[in-house]
This record gives C-alpha cells, sequence and structure tokens, in this order.
C-alpha cells in the first residue's frame, strides 16, 4: 500500500491511498480541477471511491463538481451524508456509522469517532496487504479510543494544527477563535499530536505525514522537530516525519 497528500491545511485537504486494485480519494476540500490536475500529477488515471471524514468545505470544497462528471462512490457517515445532500451533492451514496468497518476492493476500511464540530466526524485505518495507514485530521482532543483504533500502524496522516506558544502571540484570531481551535471539538495541537504518537508508535511505523499545519500558528520545523524528538526517546529515529504541503502533493510513500 501506498499514500500521498494531495494537499492539506485550512484552504483545503485530500489524501491518497493505493493498494494493488484501488485507489481511495480520502476527503476533496481543494476545488475539482486542483483535484484531477493533482490525482493526475500523482500518475493516477481513476478515481475507485471517495471516503468523506467530516463536511467542513475544507474537506469537501471540491465535491459536487468532481461528482458532476464520475459515478465515482461516494462513503460517509449517514449524518454527514444527510448534510451533504442538503447542500446539493449527488453521488453514489455508501453510508455507514461511526466505528463500522467496510471492505472496498482489497482494502479493509475501519472507521472510528473523532472529536470536533461536525455533524459526525470520522478517521479511518485503511488495511491492505498486511499493513496498515491511519487517517485522522481536525481532532480537538485524543479519546482512548482513538489511540485504540491507531494501534499498529505502518504509516499514519496525522493533524499538527498548531503551536501552544504561536497560538496564544496570535494577534489576527480573537479569543473566541482561539478558544475554539483549542477546545475538545476544535483541532490538535503540536504537544497532542506528539502524545498520540508517543503512544502508538512502534518498530515496523516506517511514515508519519503531519497535515493541517496552521500557516500563522504552526510551522513545520517546530512540528517535525517535536515528533523527531518523541521517536528518538523510543529508539524509533528511523520513522520518516514530513510536513504536507497546501500549495503541491507530496508522496508516495510506500508501507
Amino acid at each position: 500500500m501506498e499514500f500521498a497528500i494531495l494537499g492539506s491545511g485550512s484552504a483545503g485537504n485530500a489524501t491518497l491511498a493505493k493498494t494493488e486494485r484501488v485507489n481511495l480519494l480520502i476527503d476533496a476540500g481543494l476545488s475539482a480541477k486542483q483535484l484531477q490536475m493533482r490525482i493526475e500529477q500523482m500518475g493516477l488515471d481513476r478515481i475507485d471511491a471517495i471516503l468523506i471524514t467530516h463536511e467542513h468545505g475544507d474537506h469537501v470544497r471540491g465535491l459536487k463538481t468532481l461528482l458532476k462528471k464520475s459515478t465515482i462512490p461516494l462513503y460517509a457517515t449517514a449524518a454527514t451524508a444527510h448534510v451533504l445532500r442538503q447542500s446539493g451533492i449527488e453521488a453514489s451514496w455508501k453510508t455507514f456509522d461511526a466505528g463500522q468497518s467496510f471492505s472496498i476492493g482489497d482494502a479493509e476500511i475501519q472507521s472510528f469517532a473523532i472529536l470536533h464540530d461536525a455533524v459526525d466526524p470520522v478517521g479511518y485505518v485503511i488495511r491492505a496487504a498486511s499493513k496498515n495507514l491511519g487517517i485522522i485530521s481536525d481532532a480537538g482532543h485524543i479519546t482512548h479510543s482513538v489511540t485504540l483504533h491507531l494501534q499498529g500502524l505502518h504509516g499514519i496522516y496525522l493533524e499538527a494544527n498548531y503551536d501552544d506558544e504561536l497560538l496564544a502571540a496570535d494577534t489576527k484570531r480573537p479569543w473566541s477563535i482561539k478558544q475554539r481551535i483549542s477546545s475538545r471539538h476544535g483541532h490538535l495541537s503540536n504537544k497532542q499530536a506528539a502524545e498520540l504518537l508517543e503512544n502508538i508508535s512502534h518498530p515496523a511505523l516506517r511514515q508519519v505525514v503531519l497535515g493541517h499545519l496552521s500557516g500563522d500558528c504552526n510551522c513545520s520545523k517546530i512540528a517535525t522537530r517535536i515528533m523527531q524528538d518523541v521517536l528518538t526517546k523510543k529508539g524509533l529515529s528511523q520513522v520518516g516525519i514530513c510536513c504536507a504541503s497546501q500549495d503541491e502533493p507530496c508522496g508516495w510513500w510506500s508501507l
């Protein structure tokens, strides 16, 4: 299994996962034009299914236009699908409940509930050919259930939205917005992401990709260093770490 990030940040998020039989798109927060261009740039000529984590615009922005030109199955929780239908998105819907698992080709998908200010947000673990990829974006707090679902991964795409000190010092955001970002239903800080990584990292982990970094309240050097410190203390300095870009795709990483 391989994965790549088409783009990640407040302006739009989209991830690719590729197995021997299927190409999966997780979230479609870029414009349809950018999605198609970046998918082609990554060498793919088709998408077999789209998985949605939640209904916020930076995760679904390109869906309506993208699906006008194709009949790609769209997977989302029933509550998320209801919201997207109300916004005018028509699709070949495949709905599930948070916590449910399902198959797409040779990929086994395990969904799990996360905390965020959306109607029914989820993360995913994608399993294929004895490899496991975890996807967790836009989560304000890591629950015990989330930690359990993310055990034994070979790769993970993990939100590291803000640095505590940079958020506190930011003058562009009012206090109410800062409170929302740092709440249990907001976003993960570098510290929270590092704590999760400490709890789930193991010798078979190969790649960590940090995503959804704030352009104002985080820095790739700071986020990377914090994660590297965690892995080094556990004797896992061989694990690859990088930060996804908003402006261009990155990957492929083979698991």
